[in-house]
């Protein structure tokens, strides 16, 4: 959005429009270089992007706090410091939120990945653990497994990838699993095909103790916010909105969403990064139509394979792309590539260039 309007102006800024981006923190975590700064490929804060930067060269004011409150009908937000922030027209990408105490229990040793600014933090104040567990078998787990099992300076001892039952990586085609798990063995990673849970301080998977686990590391996916739902958005099942195929709410035409925090009640948008960043532009133009009064017209449509590039954490990738596999230091170099050129683009914008 922010790179949209730096390129294009904000829409009907001739007229008085105004536009405040409410926003944690100064900067963004890019989490796909997240696997590459514990492996000791990149330093900490490769992956950020200056939001307030971003928001300077776009003329967008911008508020540092957390929404807690929506009020769609009253068209305003509350903020964690309790100021109402007034809309006529909202956005909102505010991704999902951790779910690991809800699902494993609560433990001292749990470090969730949401939000990834925190597990950033708690991980680089994380002593050498002899034994790390891993729990969850979707894309973002298997990389934090090889990751964790090629930590820079701090190596240990074993790491435990318990992925469930549901099976390693279910959404992925036969020949991207085998790979994975093939590369997972070669590392001598510990596999546990069982669901896991935290009872009286005992780590369970399986109806077996995995202890002693110096650290849990959860990649469960995210939750929905609670504040949409309170506030009256429609949401679904699970409490993400529910937005159509303009990234519009379904109940109030005036609010668009986004990313994690949305769920297209037209057709299935698996929550994930790749299809975020290719709904950004779809949103931006949506958005600068309403913004002229018009209606929106542009839909995301996602298309029929993705690739996706999980680093193995000792300089190569496996590469996925619909039921191709492959694995090789060339996929480590599209990915560095990739995200490098991501991230490039954005301090480009912000320096002007």
């Amino acid at each position: 959005m922010l790179a949209d309007w730096i390129e294009n102006g904000l829409p009907c800024a001739e007229k008085g429009v105004r536009a405040t981006l409410l926003t944690p923190g100064p900067t963004l975590r890019y989490s796909g270089t997240v696997p590459g700064w514990i492996a000791g490929q990149y330093e900490r804060d490769f992956g950020l992007v200056d939001l307030a930067g971003l928001a300077k060269r776009a003329g967008v004011e911008l508020v540092l706090d957390r929404c807690v409150a929506i009020d769609p009908d009253a068209k305003c937000v509350t903020t964690g410091a309790g100021e109402r922030l007034a809309f006529d027209i909202a956005s909102i990408d505010s991704g999902g939120v951790g779910r690991a105490v809800s699902v494993l229990g609560d433990d001292p040793r749990l470090i969730d990945i949401r939000p990834i600014d925190g597990f950033v933090t708690r991980l680089e104040a994380l002593p050498d653990a002899a034994r790390v567990a891993v729990i969850g078998g979707g894309a973002g787990g298997v990389e934090l497994a090889f990751a964790l099992n090629n930590r820079a300076g701090l190596q240990p001892q074993e790491v435990l990838f318990v992925f469930g039952n549901q099976g390693l990586m279910p959404e992925f085609s036969k020949g991207v699993r085998s790979r994975v798990a093939q590369e997972l063995r070669r590392q001598n990673i510990t596999l546990i095909a069982a669901d896991a849970r935290i009872e009286d301080g005992v780590l369970m998977a399986g109806g077996r103790s995995l202890e002693p686990v110096d650290a849990i590391i959860a990649a469960l996916g995210s939750a929905a916010p609670e504040w949409p739902r309170a506030g009256g958005l429609a949401c679904d099942d699970q409490g993400f909105i529910a937005v159509d195929e303009h990234q519009r709410s379904t109940s109030h035409p005036h609010i668009f969403a986004a990313g994690d925090v949305a769920a297209r009640q037209d057709c299935k948008v698996p929550h994930s990064g790749v299809h975020a960043v290719h709904a950004g532009p779809v949103l931006a133009a949506n958005l600068g139509a309403a913004m002229r009064g018009e209606r929106p017209k542009q839909s995301y449509t996602p298309r029929p394979a993705s690739l996706y590039l999980l680093s193995t954490g000792q300089g190569e990738a496996i590469a996925s792309y619909g039921p191709l596999a492959a694995k090789g230091g060339w996929a480590a170099r599209l990915k560095h590539w990739i995200d490098n050129s991501w991230l490039a683009k954005y301090a480009a914008l912000v320096q002007g260039l």
